[in-house]
């Protein structure tokens, strides 16, 4: 799938005069947009396409075009859509992918070819010590980050057993790890699953018999809906709190879950009910133009975009790749969870949240809402092993 968006008004609402006016910001967007995996994608698409549309069309006071490239949540197709708006294209930005996997692909084609990769959700631990680059900056937070949170967050809530399961890919296993770093207690069991599941009877048998305290799941997209609705129909909500990282989210995941999601906890970087002014624009934004609460994914789609705009804007233009990179590392923008600021590695330092769903009596629905500060300006574990400063 192919998309082109070009800015209303083109060179017209330029000044004639102006030095910049042949310019144009070319942003790249590889999202997972068909298959099992394009509820994250699709809902990135809605995020960044909200961000452009508010900033009339402009990024950085200059006219923008998004190329949108599916990689069908597939590493070969992903790397072959970079290759193509890297060489064929020659976009400025690219913004994506959706998935870990993905992005272990993409990265090293874009980097090296001086393209500057801005990540909306995945940042693998791998890219984010030793292997840092200058060309690479991650939105929404540190794959490892959510998990570590929890972790903190059940050692003083007195949680002394956890059964963990997790897809099987960089993600998944970025999560355990995460947890592992700060979790005090016993991981009574570590399930790798296939991303292409939907049959998680074996995994709720073994969970009845561990009898865990608690449970920490990690299931994007569709695996997400199949896992929680089958935890409910198990009966396990009674015998073990259900913690998520990246589960439930609002709008598609929440509606397809439906009453099987209430109460389940969720583990995040951002939520809809921040009291911040760009949060505020942007929640009801995107509730005016597509019916519904943004998700964590289209908010963190729509800072990269807000980043982008920020950084043309601070470097006077995209010709500059030093000062483009400078602006973008100083988060010349007001992000939608408010203290936002870049590390040394160009991982963000921010708070985390523990949520969970429960009914939103304004929308009429169920929502993932904010219920405890867990950490505030949390910095990744892997800041200190990257050469940039």
């Amino acid at each position: 799938m192919r998309k082109t968006l070009t800015s209303l008004g083109l060179l017209a609402a330029m000044s004639a005069g102006s030095a910049m006016a042949d310019e144009t910001v070319d942003v790249g967007l590889i999202f997972s947009l068909s298959g099992s995996g394009a509820v994250l994608g699709t809902e990135m698409q809605k995020g960044a396409d909200l961000a452009l549309e508010i900033s009339g069309g402009k990024l950085g006071g200059l006219d923008a075009r998004f190329v949108y490239e599916d990689d069908q949540r597939k590493p070969d197709v992903g790397k072959t859509a970079a290759e193509k708006l890297t060489r064929s294209e020659k976009v400025d930005f690219i913004i994506g992918p959706s998935y870990s996997n993905v992005m272990m692909a993409v990265h090293t084609p874009v980097v090296r070819s001086g393209t500057i990769l801005i990540s909306p959700n995945p940042a693998p631990a791998d890219l984010a010590g030793k292997s840092c680059n200058e060309n690479y900056f991650a939105v929404p937070f540190q794959n490892d980050q959510p998990s570590e949170a929890l972790g903190l967050y059940l050692n003083d809530k007195g949680i002394s057993k956890v059964f963990v399961v997790v897809p099987n890919y960089q993600a998944g296993k970025d999560v355990v790890d995460g947890f592992k770093r700060t979790f005090k207690g016993e991981i009574v069991s570590e399930i790798y699953t296939s991303l292409e599941q939907n049959d998680f009877s074996a995994e709720m048998t073994e969970i009845k018999s561990r009898a865990p305290e608690a449970v920490l799941a990690f299931m994007p997209g569709g695996l997400g809906v199949q896992f929680v609705k089958q935890y409910d129909q198990a009966g396990l909500k009674s015998q073990a709190d259900l913690y998520t990282i990246f589960t439930v989210f609002n709008g598609v995941s929440l509606d397809a879950i439906g009453a099987a999601a209430d109460g389940v906890y969720s583990v995040d970087q951002w939520t809809y009910d921040l009291d911040n002014a760009a949060n505020q624009e942007f929640v009801t934004a995107y509730r005016a133009k597509y019916g519904t609460l943004p998700s964590n994914f289209a908010a963190m789609a729509y800072d990269a975009v807000r980043l982008v705009d920020g950084a043309v804007t601070a470097a006077g233009g995209i010709e500059d790749k030093d000062a483009l990179r400078k602006a973008i590392k100083a988060a010349s923008f007001q992000s939608v969870r408010g203290d936002f600021a870049f590390n040394n590695n160009q991982h963000p330092i921010h708070s985390m949240y523990l949520a969970k769903v429960s009914q939103d009596d304004e929308a009429g629905a169920l929502a993932v809402k904010r219920e405890a500060l867990i950490v505030e300006k949390m910095v990744d574990s892997f800041a200190g092993d990257c050469g940039l400063e």
